[in-house]
């Protein structure tokens, strides 16, 4: 008897599910998104669905107080990947990592299965993307075509879980999820369907088996990993790969991670041997110089529990257009406005007919409220001329009413900038004494910012 089949259109950007072919996703609003998966169900399913089951086994329940085993974490070797992870790769664990084409995923990935083999792991590497001569190529690049990788390209999922059953290995890296296919489904590979499907295969033979599972994702262009976020909350943790091609540096961020902390990044530096862990981070996203022009502010930033120092430049110059224009790189446009219109309303400047350019200086992103201060002072350097004082920084969050807000761990913040030779740091009022020469002038409004760096532009 054939197969009663069903179909629905599925958004291939968000992953919901529609009833009807529609131009607009209504869920996340993208357009020309939905496509047709058909699936199929045996007759009688239904009517199944009412017939008891056979009873297993019970379902144990354990008190919250009970003893339990912490999960034993094994070292990758690799400080800055060992740090993300939350102290090391924890067994039966699945994480997914996703990254702009190009930006050394499968380079960092193919170092750590390397490490973990010649430290007895058994380790295995399944790639959908490259053949086995490219990814040999590589490893002799890389210096690490001796270790015992256990090396496969294959797509079909079954085969891939047949072969990892057989091998079992202990880590196991799969490159990438959207390129896996099954054939229990009519879908497309790299379809919505296929890529959750296929994940969740994956992630439940990791849970039974003891591996660690890490798998690759594609990202859109908006820059989040391609496929129904659905994936995300299957897996233990979720890293996204960020850096500029035209630098050297590549950042390692946690967005989830059950077993360790979400605000943790690790540091690279690539080089013609790989990616190596970064010895000094702050002095990546610095200026060589050392009497930095006007319109330049470092920020003293907090990433988890490291403080990094970053530069943020701004330009401001006047319009030829009717409309000035806002360009804005690695700094939340939003918060660039808001400190605008306070600049202008609480403190009598005047951003009309002036074009306003903000740069984090080497690709690095600012995430958190206290590079507020950092951002202000550069653009009232560049509106004035006037340079910032030599060898300071900036940190604070600028309310709408002109206060200067304390920042979490001032005391970090303020012993890094002391550790890299700073002498003067500007932050909220409740900022505590450092030493190591360094003095700290308390900023309670923005008014005295404005006082310091541009006298002369107020109510001008």
């Amino acid at each position: 008897m054939a197969k009663a089949s069903t179909s629905a259109f599925v958004c291939q950007a968000c992953g919901a599910v529609h009833a009807k072919w529609a131009g607009r996703c209504e869920a996340c609003g993208e357009w020309n998104t939905l496509v047709e998966e058909a699936s199929s169900a045996p007759p009688g399913a239904l009517k199944a669905e009412k017939t008891p089951t056979k009873r297993g086994p019970k379902t144990e329940f354990i008190a919250l107080n009970s003893d339990v085993e912490t999960p034993p974490r094994v070292l990758i070797g690799v400080e800055e990947l060992d740090r993300v992870f939350g102290g090391g790769i924890v067994p039966s664990s699945a994480t997914l990592i996703g990254g702009d084409p190009g930006i050394g995923k499968s380079t960092l990935l193919l170092q750590a299965a390397a490490r973990l083999a010649r430290n007895g792991v058994k380790t295995v590497y399944v790639s959908g993307e490259e053949a086995a001569a490219q990814i040999q190529e590589r490893a002799r690049r890389l210096k690490v075509a001796n270790s015992p990788v256990q090396l496969a390209t294959e797509t079909d999922l079954r085969k891939i879980l047949s072969a990892l059953k057989e091998a079992n290995p202990g880590f196991v890296v799969i490159d990438s999820i959207q390129t896996v296919w099954s054939d229990a489904l009519e879908a497309a590979p790299g379809s919505v369907a296929q890529v959750r499907a296929c994940a969740q295969e994956l992630v439940r033979w990791a849970k039974k088996s003891g591996a660690a599972l890490v798998l690759v994702g594609h990202v859109t262009k908006e820059g989040t990993i391609a496929g129904p976020r659905v994936v995300e909350h299957m897996v233990d943790a979720v890293f996204y790969f960020e850096g500029e091609r035209g630098h050297q540096f590549r950042i390692l961020r946690a967005v989830k991670n059950r077993f360790g902390p979400t605000d943790e990044i690790g540091i690279f530096e690539m080089h013609a041997l790989g990616l190596t862990p970064a010895k000094e981070p702050s002095a990546l996203f610095l200026s060589a110089d050392a009497e930095p022009g006007g319109g330049t502010a470092v920020f003293a930033a907090m990433e988890g529990s490291r403080p990094v120092l970053a530069e943020v430049q701004a330009l401001v110059a006047k319009s030829p257009f009717g409309t000035p224009r806002r360009s804005v790189i690695g700094f939340d446009s939003g918060r660039l406005a808001m400190i605008m219109a306070v600049l202008e309303t609480r403190c009598g400047l005047n951003f009309a007919g002036m074009d306003v350019y903000l740069s984090v200086a080497g690709g690095y992103r600012i995430n958190e409220p206290a590079g507020d201060l950092a951002a202000a002072a550069a653009l009232l350097s560049s509106l004035s001329g006037n340079p910032v004082p030599a060898r300071s920084v900036f940190f604070g969050e600028i309310a709408l009413s002109g206060a200067v807000r304390a920042a979490p761990r001032m005391d970090q913040r303020l012993k890094e900038a002391a550790r890299l030779g700073f002498q003067r740091a500007y932050g909220p009022d409740s900022s505590p004494a450092a030493d190591g020469g360094l003095t700290v002038t308390p900023i309670a409004r923005l008014i005295a910012l404005v006082d310091l760096l541009a006298p002369d532009a107020a109510n001008a």
